[in-house]
């Protein structure tokens, strides 16, 4: 018998889980599919992220990037870059990816990649 995994989703903690539905929506353009008090699902296209909210655990914060590969970086850059500040990029990293990176109001990382053609060249 072969166990496989299906899936991996981040569970994020949420400092106003509005807020950040709000926000996944209308930024990045995500749509909520679960929600219950102090949790939400939001997803776009195979990426999924989930939210909660709980008081013990402090204020949100991680120590990880939230890495979302996507095809055509530009198109999604230009279509969100007036409604954030990105943290680096896009740029053209040494690896062989174009990367640009913002963060979520809670502060968490996102980074968004696209692996370039061997050779590429972009100019931002």
């Amino acid at each position: 018998m072969t166990i496989r995994l299906r899936s991996l989703s981040p569970m994020l903690q949420s400092g106003d889980l509005q807020r950040t539905i709000d926000w996944y929506e209308s930024v990045l353009g995500f749509r909520c599919i679960g929600r219950e008090k102090d949790w939400c699902r939001l997803e776009r296209d195979r990426v999924m992220l989930m939210f909660m909210r709980n008081a013990h655990f402090g204020a949100p914060h991680a120590t990880a990037t939230q890495y979302i590969y996507l095809h055509d970086l530009d198109a999604f850059w230009d279509s969100i870059k007036d409604k954030v500040k990105a943290e680096w990029g896009p740029e053209k990293m040494p690896y062989g990816m174009m990367e640009f990176a913002i963060k979520d109001p809670d502060g968490y990382l996102l980074s968004f990649g696209e692996e370039l053609d061997k050779g590429e060249q972009r100019e931002y």
